[in-house]
């Protein structure tokens, strides 16, 4: 499975928590937008393998926009939400891979219908258990463990984390982690990065540390 970048258009903000259990689900980056700020997404120099449309509140003319940038870019895979009292007046691009889910589904559905669009026929996700030397992350609780002993990490610190062990021996810059770990939303700087390594570091102990590796001039990598 490859990393991917979702643009998600809602007018409200009622998926922006459901989109971040997502990025730590799926190796994805995610681009929330409006109506209002759609045309400037759309010109930021990213590529997008799906469209998530959050369909309260979105009127023909942002839908007759995305059906052009959808089919302008290689008919975009779309995932359309919907409520089920508006399922008779469903919104569905007429070209290319599409599908929808209902606004009340939960979590699981809605990564798998994620990943079916992201990865069509590719091999299955990757088991939840990761495993070096005397650490365990388990990626579908979000948990972490030191000879069996749970480690009390933050979220961002977590999420580094298991970022770097899932890709192991490969340089990643600040920058790109920022990109990959924190999201396009995050605008502070680099030094966050080193920041929350230094607090990994310190709360998984020297077998695991000895792992993250600084790669003088570029960034950090994870060694086996």
């Amino acid at each position: 499975m490859h990393h991917k970048n979702i643009l998600l258009i809602s007018n409200g903000s009622r998926y922006l928590e459901r989109m971040r259990e997502l990025k730590h689900a799926l190796d994805v980056s995610i681009l929330p937008t409006t109506s209002d700020t759609f045309s400037q997404a759309v010109s930021s120099g990213h590529d997008f393998d799906l469209v998530i449309l959050d369909m309260q509140g979105l009127g023909k003319e942002t839908l007759a926009s995305v059906d052009s940038y959808v089919s302008d870019n290689g008919f975009i895979p779309t995932l359309v939400i919907q409520e089920e009292s508006a399922l008779s007046s469903l919104h569905l691009p007429a070209q290319g891979r599409n599908d929808f889910i209902l606004s009340s589904a939960g979590e699981a559905e809605f990564e798998v219908r994620c990943a079916l669009l992201l990865w069509p026929g590719e091999e299955s996700a990757p088991s939840d258990i990761v495993t070096v030397d005397n650490m365990t992350i388990n990626l579908a609780t979000y948990q972490v463990y030191i000879d069996e002993q749970p480690v009390d990490l933050t979220l961002m610190e977590y999420s580094l984390l298991s970022f770097l062990a899932t890709h192991p021996s490969r340089a990643y810059s600040r920058e790109t982690l920022l990109h990959r770990v924190w999201g396009f939303e995050y605008c502070g700087g680099t030094r966050t990065v080193d920041v929350h390594i230094r607090r990994v570091r310190s709360k998984v102990g020297p077998q695991i540390a000895s792992h993250i590796v600084t790669v003088r001039g570029v960034g950090y990598l994870f060694k086996l």
